[in-house]
């Protein structure tokens, strides 16, 4: 218990940090405002005026789901299948606002209801529901007076938050997008799109993670909200965008550059042109928990005033509200959800309690039961419908970048430098089952994978020009003429069928237009197509592809017998990594941004171009002279963030001490016989010293406060003790934690003396402490050989993920992992394949 209150303090700590930080603290509430004022006759005010015209409101009644991610509220738990994410105690109501009269339209205890949207004749009503006994939510329409109930989606993927479309059609958040968030143990909802009995239906995102209640803006384009993490921080970046209904045009809307807040649950307010959205602070809250506020677009996507809390209630955590699911009736006019509480606010945050759910229904047999999107029974006018932009015959779309060196944060860059983009996809994720972090994905660097396409050119005035595929997650990497990175795209971009995306530069100001008058020198030819690499893979795996390189050159120099600068390259297997991937990343030698909130680092201060590594590689570093192959490969592999695996079947499997859910669950040795028997060897003959630090772990499993939650960031807290450093699960015997107590003339390091005495702690290898310590080590090795990582013969992918990959109908109902053979590279490529566009004919 005392452990996860530790990492509930840390988690704490971190998200604090995120709410602290200057951009995110200037879209927050002041700290010394007034709780909102309860003005009972607000009611009043509101009937006779704003809501003069309403005479119903329709909402939904379900339980609240028991976790705190705003999104973790479909589908079923990753580690766990039978543990299930969605609310129970479904009704879809219709309440009169004059009489006070409830109407329940349909009314089912064992399912959930979710999401409801009035049609433009105000007659129909388009809902998420999840039958009790069924596994998903899909999409049906009822008549307002609770007839005609009418099912339109079918399938084993949960649907929800869907809008009408002006053009007759639906966009929604769906499952279908069949990935998993980077973070955490929940599937991911992207955008789609279906026709009005749920035919022809279409991804219009790409998104790793989630999009999120999308809604018509009254020029006809689509606001929602989209959370990212493309190599920069995972809790820091969900805000608001848009796209035009058929998916084209995807771009901010605001915040994205700066860090902080879940800006969600967004829609116009009539007569303005600020929208109304619930700020969810830090990483967002339960339920889309948070401040009633608005924003608006006229000052730019980074303008921080534009954005302002209307609420500052004192209810929840760190000063932040408990509102749910606005609506705007005006500018000064609100209709929001509290709990089982429907209620008015208006523009200065007074409210008043327009209606509470009767107590039969609030039956504690399913939890806290909450009142959810309420939205008035009204007909409303129809939004322009905007000339589509695809052409779903094609299997790609183009994009125009008019001049690379336009840009904020480009100083230094010369013309002519950047000779060509490398495209780069980031890949979804077919399973989650640790969550929390980037286990074994990273050492604390990116989450997702990345697969290089290859380059295009860019010409001598800065244009480029070329064909990317469809409806997939790509960002550009602007190199020099020896293929080394300058600038970074950390944000991804997605174009339609047959659409063509332009953009000024790199990272420049949103509210900018073109100085040039004359048309960009790519733009006179055909798009280019994209060249793979030549001989270079399209993912690189560390110990497949970079360890080799490092054996040949390093090894010399860098192993235990060794050890110069106290760096070890060798690629010996800690308890989750090799100590050659470890040590590059504490010793600093990987330029990636350690998933730090923030974004448009200045040219050459990411991936190749920044590295101490390619900098050791191109003969400056004690002769060490590599191919020019050799070095191409390592340049990639900084490039596409330096990941550990080149597949996702590597994540909670071949780790000792792995994590759920930020508890430390997974295959640890805590309860094994030698490293129960280690605990007095360190108590007796280290901790005399290292208490003191308390970083010396005492365990194969002991984070010891290097947990993942703390040294994420920063060049001064690189975990140089970590028990991914002193422990050898490959040769144990030359594991850091024998050969720094173990004398030098017994063949150790001699570096840990003891207490009071200039001599080391082992004298030899025969002392009784010694070999307790050895058995321990030993132990990870045997059962690391049990286990097995993804890099070692005979692995086998975790349970988990073949249920999925079954799941998509990528593997045999019938296929059995301890029987068949699977090649989990290929299994992923075929996975990733899966999402590849095939035109319509």
């Amino acid at each position: 218990m005392k452990k996860q209150q530790r990492i509930l303090a840390i988690l704490l700590a971190g998200w604090l940090a995120t709410l602290g930080s200057r951009d995110a603290q200037a879209a927050r509430p002041e700290p010394d405002l007034p709780p909102d004022v309860e003005r009972p006759e607000l009611v009043k005010e509101f009937l006779a005026g704003p809501m003069a015209h309403v005479e119903e409101v329709v909402f939904a009644v379900r339980s609240r789901v028991a976790d705190g991610h705003w999104y973790a509220n479909i589908g079923y738990w990753g580690p766990d299948c039978n543990r299930k994410m969605y609310g129970k105690g479904g009704r879809l109501c219709k309440l009169n606002v004059r009489t006070g009269k409830l109407t329940a339209l349909l009314d089912d205890p064992e399912g959930a209801v979710r999401d409801p949207v009035v049609h433009y004749d105000g007659k129909r009503i388009l809902f998420s529901y999840r039958r009790g006994g069924t596994e998903n939510y899909l999409l049906y329409v009822i008549n307002a007076d609770g007839t005609g109930l009418k099912q339109i989606t079918q399938g084993q993927y949960d649907d929800y938050e869907p809008c009408w479309l002006p053009d007759g059609g639906i966009i929604f958040v769906t499952t279908r997008a069949k990935r998993w968030v980077n973070c955490y143990v929940t599937q991911v909802g992207n955008i789609w799109r279906c026709d009005a009995d749920g035919q022809n239906m279409r991804a219009l995102s790409a998104n790793l993670e989630q999009d999120n209640t999308p809604w018509m803006l009254p020029d006809g384009r689509v606001l929602y909200m989209r959370w990212e993490y493309v190599d920069r921080s995972q809790m820091a970046f969900h805000h608001l965008w848009t796209m035009l209904p058929d998916g084209t045009g995807q771009q901010v809307y605001f915040g994205n550059m700066n860090p902080g807040g879940v800006f969600i649950d967004a829609k116009p307010i009539p007569g303005s042109r600020r929208v109304v959205l619930i700020n969810s602070g830090g990483h967002g809250l339960n339920e889309h928990m948070g401040h009633l506020a608005t924003v608006t677009d006229e000052a730019g996507p980074d303008e921080l005033k534009s954005m302002q809390n209307v609420s500052h209630g004192k209810y929840y955590g760190e000063g932040m509200d408990k509102y749910r699911d606005p609506w705007a009736f005006g500018p000064d006019a609100f209709l929001v959800a509290m709990d089982d509480q429907l209620r008015v606010v208006n523009g200065r945050g007074d409210y008043a309690i327009l209606f509470s759910l009767p107590p039969e229904y609030a039956d504690k047999k399913y939890g806290d039961v909450l009142l959810n999107e309420p939205r008035p029974i009204i007909p409303h006018p129809r939004e322009p419908v905007l000339p589509s932009r695809v052409d779903l015959s094609k299997p790609n779309g183009a994009y125009l970048v008019q001049n690379v060196y336009e840009g904020r944060n480009m100083a230094g860059v010369k013309p002519g430098e950047i000779k060509k983009l490398l495209v780069v996809e980031v890949l979804p994720k077919p399973i989650s089952i640790d969550g929390g972090g980037q286990d074994t994905i990273s050492f604390h660097g990116t989450f997702p994978l990345e697969r290089q396409l290859g380059t295009v050119p860019v010409e001598a005035d800065g244009s480029a020009y070329f064909e990317a595929p469809a409806v997939r997650s790509l960002f550009f990497i602007a190199m020099d003429g020896n293929g080394k990175s300058i600038k970074r795209m950390q944000s991804f971009t997605t174009v339609q069928p047959g659409e063509t995306l332009s953009c000024i530069g790199c990272h420049e100001q949103r509210v900018q237009v073109p100085a040039s008058r004359y048309m960009p020198t790519a733009s006179r030819r055909a798009p280019s197509v994209i060249e793979p690499l030549a001989g270079m893979p399209d993912l690189v795996d560390f110990p497949r592809d970079i360890q080799p390189i490092l054996d040949r050159h390093c090894l010399k120099c860098h192993d235990y017998d060794k050890r110069e600068g106290g760096v070890i390259l060798s690629g010996d297997h800690g308890p989750w990594y090799s100590h050659s991937y470890v040590s590059l990343n504490v010793s600093g030698q990987i330029a990636d941004g350690r998933n730090l909130a923030r974004s448009n680092y200045p040219p050459h201060t990411l991936g190749s171009g920044a590295s101490p590594l390619m900098a050791k590689l191109e003969g400056k570093h004690h002769g060490v002279k590599v191919s020019d192959a050799e070095k191409a490969l390592v340049c990639l592999w900084l490039d596409l963030a330096a990941p550990y695996p080149a597949t996702y079947a590597s994540m909670g499997s071949g780790s000792i001490g792995g994590w759920a859910q930020w508890v430390q669950t997974i295959n640890t040795d805590t309860d094994w016989p030698e490293s129960i028997a280690a605990q007095k060897v360190f108590e007796s003959r280290c901790n005399s010293c290292h208490a003191k630090e308390n970083t010396l772990p005492n365990s194969l499993s002991d984070e010891n406060r290097l947990n993942r939650a703390l040294d994420l960031p920063g060049e001064g807290n690189r975990p140089k003790k970590s028990r991914h450093l002193v422990f050898n699960l490959t040769r144990p015997e030359n594991s850091l934690i024998l050969l720094g107590p173990l004398a030098k003339g017994a063949g150790g390091y001699g570096i840990c003396k003891t207490a009071g005495a200039d001599e080391a702690v082992f004298a030899s290898k025969e002392d009784p402490d010694y070999q307790c310590l050895l058995a321990m080590c030993q132990a990870g090795k045997r059962n690391l050989e049990q286990i097995k990582r993804f890099d070692m013969p005979g692995f086998k992918p975790p349970a988990e993920y073949v249920r999925e990959m079954k799941r998509y109908g990528l593997l045999p109902a019938g296929f059995d992992p301890a029987k068949d053979p699977i090649d989990v590279y290929e299994m992923d490529r075929k996975y990733w394949d899966s999402f590849i566009y095939t035109p319509k004919r």
